[in-house]
């Protein structure tokens, strides 16, 4: 297992498959996983680099 950080591009609308939840900022997920693998091929999720990974997503602050 590969833990990677994925955030949705900007217009794009994904959910977790586990939870049905919809990914509104940066997520830890399984790099490995199929479902992950074709979300960042079809450029719905990018992955997160750098010091955006270490930071939990704030809701409603800029």
């Amino acid at each position: 297992m590969k833990i990677i950080t994925i955030q949705p591009v900007e217009g794009r609308l994904v959910r977790d498959p586990a939870t049905g939840r919809e990914v509104d900022g940066p997520t830890q997920v399984d790099g490995d996983d199929g479902f992950w693998i074709r979300r960042i091929a079809d450029s719905d999720v990018a992955i997160v680099t750098g010091t955006d990974a270490a930071q939990p997503a704030k809701k409603g602050v800029k």
